[in-house]
């Protein structure tokens, strides 16, 4: 009977460490379970509070993604000495009158791979849009129109919107799994 080499079960029992540049324990709720769904190691995952280096409400893609980023980038100078750094940052695009939302996540890790993913996108209500092209960001409008209380932190205007058929962790949990296959696959990327 073989016995597995000693290295590979000390790599196995090793936690790995995951920062991320947000303290929304959506957030970082669903890198846990994206990081532990998709490989067989351990992980703990850590928020840290770092700017994202665009405006409070991101609009459109590129500004979205810049603020992900950011926050992947900015978590690793905070924190050099973890193994993956995460950053998620909400956007919305304006397409004609109306107002879509997603998010965009950049992963990196010790060795300088980079994936990036985006969640799915959906349109919001006029009521909303209003607001946020108003200039409020998407998380308090939701709990203006709602007359909720820190709804980010929750369900967000996902959860709220299709009555917790969908959460926001559960949004954003397979962006970053969908993020992670450079990871996955890495002679590949």
């Amino acid at each position: 009977m073989a016995f597995p080499k000693r290295k590979n079960l000390q790599e196995k029992r090793r936690q790995h460490l995951v920062i991320t540049g947000s303290r929304n324990p959506v957030k970082i709720k669903c890198i846990e379970e994206a990081f532990h769904m998709t490989f067989e190691k351990s992980f703990m995952v850590q928020g840290l509070n770092v700017g994202s280096g665009v405006g409070k409400q991101p609009l459109g893609d590129t500004e979205t993604y810049t603020g992900a980023y950011n926050r992947a980038s900015n978590s690793k100078i905070a924190f050099p000495e973890a193994d993956y750094w995460v950053g998620i940052e909400g956007g919305t695009e304006e397409i004609g009158e109306d107002l879509t939302t997603y998010a965009w996540i950049v992963i990196m890790d010790k060795n300088g791979k980079v994936g990036q993913a985006k969640t799915a996108t959906f349109f919001l209500p006029k009521v909303i849009s209003n607001l946020v092209k108003g200039g409020m960001e998407l998380g308090e409008a939701d709990d203006q129109v709602f007359n909720r209380v820190n709804s980010k932190q929750g369900n967000g205007a996902v959860g709220i919107l299709t009555n917790g058929t969908v959460n926001r962790k559960d949004l954003y949990k397979q962006a970053v799994i969908l993020g992670l296959i450079p990871f996955i696959n890495g002679d590949m990327y």
